[in-house]
């Protein structure tokens, strides 16, 4: 019974030894480093130590750049390497065993966090360094070329880390020292020049082609230009719904649309400026003799416009002798406006040329008289013959009169199609080099050849 109870009691024993002769090295070394071991404890052998961390910082994909909330998303590994003395043993006490990986949650860890600015720390605590590989500061953020993946909108240009000290901060106080990750990023253009940029131009490339409308075609013009303006309004909007709400700095493709918005408010205005000069009148506006020798005489030749000569305007005479109760008016005769003769001098014309010979031999039987004996003056002949002068002169007047107003119409409009030209050489002046500019601003934002302006080196990994 005595025996029985004993080899009971055997059996458990001999388990816990079988156990123990059976755990690994590795167990058995975590069992015995953590025997004794307190993860809240700094690892000081004395207070006045002070932690050296090395950090470095592996980049593995650049995923996004929210630009209105000004947030970068990334995937990266933080290495951070120090000393705890109570992690130590003999390698010959355990067969060997040289590298032992435990959880983390098991050891102290310095209590530092990635953050989009900085984190600090007390120098007395722990002293933040940045890590060392073969001797050589790693002085920047790190790349693994097998699972780095590129980002198809940004490139990476600087990738600089350095480590900053304050020397007016007290040095027991937090700011005293920090490690700084620094990525200089630039846009790939591709996107944006297809999506926005291109038809950007193109749609205000048809703005300044309404200038070869007719002068006249003021509705027309407006209509088109509205048109071009509420597209750019909406590329307008699409982009401000992705850069950020900040005064500070403005990107460059608001300002290029913000400029082709102006350009067409331009090409609007002098629409309606034309179409006003175009279809005024001599009842309305007189012209000018300045505006008549700028307009239709040097800016045609400057221009190298075809604008034909119009003969000159008739005017009333200004002393003009009255006979028979009729005044002189001007009638154009072949290419010179001569001065339209009183009822009797228009009657002696047209008797020269035969016209009231041809009238009287209409008449009924009168006296055997020569032409220019009968209707040697006015007040002798018939007054049916005196009306139908009169008559004459009536449709001369307004035949002249009507003439007089044509050619004051067609000089404003030929006034309108200088006006038409100069706004167009002006406004694709303006659109071309305003657009030349922006892209040549575009061309020459880029990031600097080293990442810090003075600073010589290039925080990069040297050639060898």
């Amino acid at each position: 019974m005595h025996g029985g109870q004993g080899l009971l009691l055997l059996l458990p024993l001999l388990a816990v030894c079988l156990g123990v002769q059976g755990r690994n090295q590795e167990e058995r070394l975590l069992a015995d480093l953590m025997q004794n071991y307190d993860p809240n404890l700094r690892p000081a052998e004395r207070d006045s130590d002070v932690v050296n961390v090395s950090l470095k910082l592996t980049l593995t994909n650049l995923i996004s750049l929210n630009e209105r909330e000004e947030a970068l998303t990334t995937n990266v590994w933080i290495e951070m390497q120090w000393c705890d003395y109570r992690l130590r043993w003999d390698p010959r006490d355990y067969e060997g065993l040289w590298v032992l990986r435990v959880p983390s949650t098991m050891v102290w860890r310095p209590d530092i966090v990635l953050e989009n600015k900085s984190q600090t720390y007390s120098t007395n605590e722990i002293d933040l360094q940045l890590s060392q590989e073969d001797g050589q500061t790693i002085e920047w953020i790190f790349i693994d070329p097998e699972a780095f993946t590129e980002n198809g909108e940004w490139a990476i240009q600087h990738r600089p880390a350095k480590m900053l000290l304050d020397p007016a901060a007290p040095a027991q106080e937090a700011g005293h020292q920090k490690v700084v990750f620094y990525l200089l990023i630039q846009r790939k253009p591709l996107f944006y020049v297809i999506n926005i940029i291109a038809p950007c131009v193109l749609i205000s490339s048809v703005a300044i082609l309404i200038y070869f409308l007719p002068a006249k075609a003021g509705g027309q013009k407006c209509t088109v230009a509205i048109n071009v303006l509420l597209a750019q309004t909406v590329f307008l909007f699409l982009v401000a719904k992705k850069v950020p709400e900040t005064s500070q700095a403005v990107p460059l493709i608001s300002k290029y649309l913000t400029f082709l918005l102006v350009v067409t408010i331009l090409i609007v205005v002098n629409a309606v400026v034309v179409l006003n000069v175009s279809l005024r009148s001599p009842h309305t506006h007189s012209m000018a003799r300045g505006v008549r020798k700028v307009f239709l005489r040097l800016l045609p030749q400057l221009l190298r416009m075809h604008v034909h000569p119009l003969a000159p305007a008739a005017v009333q005479d200004t002393q003009p002798r009255l006979q028979n109760g009729s005044s002189g008016w001007s009638i154009t005769t072949g290419e010179v406006a001569l001065c339209l003769p009183r009822s009797e001098l228009l009657f002696q014309q047209w008797q020269q040329q035969g016209l009231v010979a041809a009238a009287l031999e209409k008449l009924e039987k009168g006296p055997e008289l020569e032409p220019s004996q009968f209707c040697g003056s006015l007040k002798q002949a018939a007054p049916a013959i005196q009306a139908c002068v009169e008559a004459c002169n009536l449709i001369a007047r307004a035949r002249h009169q009507q003439s007089h107003f044509d050619n004051g119409n067609e000089e404003w409009f030929l006034v309108g199609r200088v006006l038409d030209r100069v706004c167009f050489l002006a406004m694709l002046s303006l659109f071309v080099c305003g657009t030349a500019g922006i892209f040549l601003m575009a061309h020459y934002n880029r990031v600097p050849a080293l990442p810090f302006p003075g600073d010589p080196r290039s925080y990069l990994p040297s050639p060898d």
